[in-house]
């Protein structure tokens, strides 16, 4: 029940509050830090959203009564099964409506030389969302809706990314910051480059050894403006 609780709580931040651990703190009169406790499988060895607590928390965000406690006939079900000694997991097909997961979507950018925004086409190549935790989410403050999911193209930045790679791009974080990785719109084409600051101007740099193949580019003006920041890879190249 208290694992229960926990996702059911998740999925309310990712559903009504962005994402956002802290809005809904703030729209309940709790402190993100009392949110973070009975968010957590350690604290008070995973029992800290406790009755008491579920009903008080459903009070003060105007819920349902029992809110938290709906659907716990399943997961007791499945509860049940793994205290009987079955060998086994059941297997969860994750989709949109599971709880403590968001879905980003993988896009390809479409992208215009000298235009500050850009637009999305969906991958056809590839799956059409990447799942992510939305306790990960809400734990660096990203909003949902401002990231996307990029597959990496070129050799440029190995052996950190790889062709292939998928990386995760917060459109919502375009400010230079030196040494990290940002997704560019360089002179209209979609590019993945490290950011780096010489003698008082950016640079976008590479990864990959062979400077000569991929050397730096200068980055300066409308032929080169940022999409995002990229906040995490998912890769197959270990």
């Amino acid at each position: 029940m208290y694992q229960h609780r926990r996702e059911r709580l998740t999925a309310l931040i990712r559903d009504q509050y962005n994402g956002i651990r802290k809005t809904l703190a703030d729209a309940s009169g709790w402190s993100e830090a009392r949110i973070s406790q009975i968010l957590s499988s350690t604290y008070r060895e995973g029992r800290a959203f406790s009755e008491k607590i579920a009903r008080k928390l459903e009070a003060d965000l105007d819920l349902a009564p029992m809110f938290f406690d709906h659907g716990a006939l399943a997961s007791a079900e499945y509860a049940a099964e793994r205290s009987a000694g079955q060998p086994f997991l059941r297997v969860r097909p994750i989709d949109a409506d599971s709880p403590g997961v968001v879905q980003i979507r993988r896009v390809k950018l479409r992208l215009s030389a000298g235009i500050v925004g850009f637009s999305v086409d969906p991958d056809e190549d590839a799956p059409a969302s990447f799942n992510l935790e939305t306790d990960w989410i809400s734990r660096h403050r990203f909003a949902p809706d401002d990231l996307i999911a990029i597959e990496v193209t070129g050799e440029s930045m190995e052996p950190r990314l790889y062709r292939g790679d998928l990386v995760v791009v917060n459109t919502a974080d375009k400010a230079p910051s030196d040494g990290q990785v940002f997704a560019v719109n360089y002179e209209g084409e979609p590019v993945v480059k490290r950011l780096t600051r010489d003698a008082g101007q950016w640079w976008l740099t590479s990864d990959n050894p062979d400077q000569r193949r991929f050397p730096r580019k200068l980055c300066d003006g409308v032929g080169c403006l940022i999409v995002g920041r990229v906040v995490l890879k998912k890769s197959e190249n270990i």
